[in-house]
């Protein structure tokens, strides 16, 4: 299902730009005035369960800390189970991680080794807030499958053409990016 005309520019309209954050050159989008504005999120996340309600999804895993808002809420929505994947360190179970590069440095992300577990192939969305490079992206699509469990799209609120993240991404996963910034 597509959204209308109208349901775009809701959801554009209620994601703030704030310049030089968090450098300089920047234009950092600001989903949290998406959040506190009730018909955008509803309107977004009504046109995600139509999207997904068909899919037959096991599992939605969010990525650390903003796919956590969206992820939770659509999976509640379609009567299916959440998994966070998060920060190294941050899981108090028996973990695997994935490293994946930085602008200057390497950072790692982890899932509980039975995040997936009951459910033999289990089909997974993965979600975000934003796409850009794709780095931590590619590291969850890569986790959730080391799980046994298969990615079966990656779905991101934003997503920033102008960089290689939804392309690269491309090569592991199917990919919907609710809005698309050139």
């Amino acid at each position: 299902m597509e959204l209308t005309t109208n349901e775009k520019q809701i959801i554009e309209n209620s994601i703030r730009d704030i310049k030089d954050f968090p450098k300089e050159g920047i234009v950092f989008k600001d989903i949290t005035t998406l959040l506190n504005n009730k018909e955008a999120y509803a309107t977004l996340m009504n046109h995600l369960h139509s999207r997904y309600k068909d899919y037959n999804l096991d599992y939605i895993a969010g990525i650390d800390a903003r796919g956590f808002i969206f992820g939770a809420a659509l999976a509640q929505m379609l009567g299916i189970g959440f998994v966070p994947i998060r920060k190294k360190g941050k899981l108090p179970y028996t973990t695997i991680g994935e490293k994946y590069a930085l602008e200057y440095g390497i950072d790692e992300i982890e899932v509980h080794l039975d995040a997936f577990s009951g459910v033999n192939n289990a089909r997974v969305l993965l979600i975000d807030d934003l796409i850009a490079t794709g780095g931590t992206a590619n590291a969850a699509a890569t986790l959730i499958n080391q799980t046994g469990a298969k990615c079966i799209e990656a779905c991101f609120i934003l997503g920033l053409t102008f960089l290689d993240g939804i392309k690269t991404l491309k090569e592991k996963t199917d990919v919907y990016t609710v809005l698309e910034v050139d």
